[in-house]
Parts: structure tokens; C-alpha cells; sequence
């Protein structure tokens, strides 16, 4: 069961103008589920995304950032059950076909088509079902189709991951709302496995891409499961501009901060919902690291603990084996780390300081907050102002069968 974290009310999802959602059963992997998702966007659109830094990285990737690269978007098409990733020159074939298709479908060129994927890994793209399916889409395309496209989207994932935002902009009301996916293979290396956000307001593709870059860091790159990172990354931020505001064109123009935050707002709600829907997880865990001379040692030291098999197991068993957070700490990379300068709080209590123990520290208070099932860890490195948060999860036996039964 997720942790703390319900499937999200379908009137709270709110639609952007512009945007066009569809979905359809391809069978795919699964016979009559939803597994297929085209997004249709509004000429004019504004599209902006991040992607995996895995070298390995699938054949819709490839494709995604060459086309993005050459003319603008007109729509997306995401198919889940197979990642279409390690599948060579066969795969980028395929999913080209793929594109192909929805584009005589919505009269656009090929390559103002973007493919996601994902799933399982070193499987060929059923194309085929997949093509013969896209028509269903196509009919299905609705502005309120958010909460149907995030459960087309999901692997594992044991609910769908959807949020919308509303503010107002220079008088005129202006939308934010995004999906995601993602609940196992998550260390995101820029984003998360899957995510689309999309904004009614006009915003110039300069702008819009130093927002998501703004979002992504404080939101999917601070979330670890279980430290791997996908083949199949993407994020994708869209303007419409369908509301009529005046066009966010520099970081100076009216509405830019807030618009910054409304979108980064979704990005961090989307990326904790992966970490409570994470593979068997039964804790949300925040890890928070402060007063350190910069992010990156804050960031790297914040890792090492959520990273973390042995202390994530203790979590999963609600044990106050707290040395393994020092280990984990010790082990960060940061060389030149004063370790008897440094604080660890478990919640509200002080476990270690001085290089050890904390002076009346108690296994007792330790344990009352592993019985939680949300959990803050906080080391103050007492060595300048810097900080960085992580959200992670324990790492359970039902992690494991997911995973050794993925393709059962």
C-alpha cells in the first residue's frame, strides 16, 4: 500500500486549454487495461523537456530529443508494458512507425510527434497493437482526460499521479497540471521516469525551459527509491498560451516567479507521490541536510543515506540501528567531512553529536519515531549555510518479489 497517498479526486484535476488527452487498451503487456496515451497539443505550443543521463538510454528518448529538436510539437504518444530501450536500430524504427501514425491521424508531421515508453527493457515495440489501437485514442482526445492518461501510464505503480494548480497571472486565471509515473527504478539523474506538466499560459521557450530546469532540481532530482536510473527518463513541461495574459518572455516579466512556483509546486507534490508509491514501500522518508558549505555536499550526503540498502531495511523494520546513518554519512564522498562537528536528529531527537552518541540520547525516543510511517532525518553539518532535501522510502520484502516476479 502506498504511504499516505490515495488516488487523486478527478474534480480537482483541472483541464488545460490546448491540451487533448486520449487513451486505449493495446494490450500491450496486459490484456484490457489502459496502456496507451496520445497527447494532443495546440499549434503553437511551447515544448521544453529533460532526460535521462542513462547511457543506455531507449529508443524513444532518441527520438524525443531529435525531434523536439527540429520543429515544434504537435503531440505525444506514450505506451506502457514495454520500454523499447536496448532494442537498437529495430527500436527506433519502430517507434518512428509509431509517431508516423499519429501523425496521419492529427494531420502533422512526423517529426512534431514525441514517443515515451516504458517498461520492461530489452523487449521489441509490439507496434503493431500499438497502431491498431491509436484511432481509440485519437476519438477518446479530451481536455479532461488527465486522470485517464495518468493510470495509462503506470507500471507498477499502485496508484495514478496526477495534481493541478490554479493562479492568476496578470488578471487572467492560468492552469497548472501535470502526471506522472514511476514507482520502482527511480534515481532520477535530471527527472523522473515519466512526467507531463502543461500550463495554459504563454511563455517563450527560453523561459519555459529554465522553469522546468528550476522544477526538476528541487523536485524529481531530490527522489530515490532505489537508486537506480531508468533507460527511459523524461519530463516534459508545456505553454499553450491559450489564456490570454501577456506573454512570460523573461524571469522579469509579470507572473514569472509565480508561475515558477505553481509549476514547481506540481513537480515536488508528483515526484513525493512516486516516493509513497514506491515498490513495497511502508515509510515516507525525508532526509535533510544542513548548514553545509554548498548544495552538492548537501545533496551528496542526503543521497548516501536514502541510497542506502541497510538503512532503509532498518526503517522497513522500525529498528534505531542509527550507526548505519553515520556509515552512510562517512561513505558520501565529501573528503574532507568533520564528523565530530556534525549533528543527527531522528525527528525531534538527538541520536549523534561529537563524533558519537549524543549526551542523553535514548533508544526509547529513537523508537517511538521508527514506529512512524513518516519519518524526517535531519544532519546539520555546522559548517556553513547551504542545504538540500531528499525524499526516499524503507526498502521491504515486497520490494523484492515486485521485482523478481516484474515478469511473471
Amino acid at each position: 500500500m502506498p504511504v499516505n497517498l490515495s488516488a487523486p479526486n478527478p474534480d480537482e484535476l483541472f483541464a488545460v486549454g490546448g491540451v487533448r488527452l486520449g487513451v486505449a487498451r493495446a494490450g500491450i503487456r496486459t490484456a484490457d487495461r489502459k496502456d496507451l496515451l496520445v497527447i494532443s497539443l495546440a499549434e503553437g505550443s511551447e515544448v521544453v523537456g529533460v532526460f535521462t543521463q542513462n547511457r543506455f538510454c531507449a529508443a524513444p528518448v532518441i527520438l524525443a530529443k531529435s525531434h523536439l529538436a527540429q520543429m515544434p510539437v504537435r503531440a505525444m504518444v506514450v505506451n506502457t508494458g514495454c520500454a523499447n530501450a536496448g532494442t537498437g536500430e529495430e527500436g527506433k524504427a519502430r517507434a518512428t512507425r509509431v509517431c508516423r501514425e499519429v501523425g496521419l491521424l492529427l494531420d502533422c508531421d512526423v517529426r512534431a510527434v514525441l514517443p515515451y515508453s516504458t517498461g520492461v527493457i530489452m523487449e521489441d515495440l509490439p507496434d503493431d497493437r500499438i497502431v491498431e489501437a491509436l484511432p481509440a485514442c485519437v476519438n477518446a482526445l479530451s481536455e479532461h482526460g488527465w486522470l485517464d492518461a495518468a493510470e495509462a501510464i503506470m507500471t507498477t505503480d499502485t496508484v495514478p499521479k496526477a495534481v493541478s494548480r490554479q493562479l492568476t497571472v496578470g488578471g487572467s486565471a492560468v492552469t497548472v497540471t501535470g502526471i506522472a509515473k514511476g514507482s520502482g527504478m527511480i534515481r532520477p539523474n535530471m527527472a523522473t521516469m515519466l512526467a507531463f506538466i502543461a500550463t495554459d499560459a504563454p511563455v517563450s521557450k527560453k523561459m519555459l525551459q529554465r522553469m522546468l530546469e528550476h522544477a526538476t532540481q528541487r523536485s524529481f532530482n531530490c527522489v530515490t527509491v532505489d537508486g537506480d536510473t531508468s533507460t527511459n527518463d523524461s519530463v516534459m513541461l508545456i505553454a499553450t498560451g491559450s489564456t490570454p495574459c501577456p506573454e512570460i518572455c523573461a524571469d522579469t516579466s509579470d507572473g514569472y516567479g509565480l508561475l515558477q512556483e505553481a509549476i514547481a509546486d506540481v513537480c515536488i507534490e508528483l515526484a513525493q507521490m512516486l516516493v509513497r508509491d514506491g515498490e513495497g514501500a511502508t515509510k515516507f522518508i525525508t532526509v535533510r541536510v544542513e548548514d553545509g558549505r554548498d548544495e552538492d555536499e548537501c545533496r551528496a550526503i542526503a543521497y548516501s543515506i536514502g541510497h542506502s540498502p541497510l538503512v532503509k531495511t532498518a526503517f522497513y523494520a522500525s529498528d534505531p540501528n542509527l550507526g548505519r546513518i553515520l556509515a552512510a554519512i562517512g561513505y558520501s564522498g565529501v573528503d574532507d567531512l568533520d564528523v565530530s562537528a556534525l549533528d543527527v536528529y531522528l525527528g525531534n531527537v538527538l541520536v549523534a553529536s561529537g563524533g558519537g552518541r549524543a549526551p542523553g540520547y535514548k533508544e526509547e525516543d529513537a523508537q517511538r519515531i521508527m514506529n512512524e510511517d513518516e519519518i524526517t532525518v535531519c544532519v546539520r553539518l555546522n559548517r556553513g549555510v547551504a542545504s538540500a532535501t531528499v525524499w526516499t522510502c524503507d526498502l521491504s520484502h515486497q520490494y523484492v518479489s515486485i521485482n523478481a516476479d516484474y515478469r511473471s
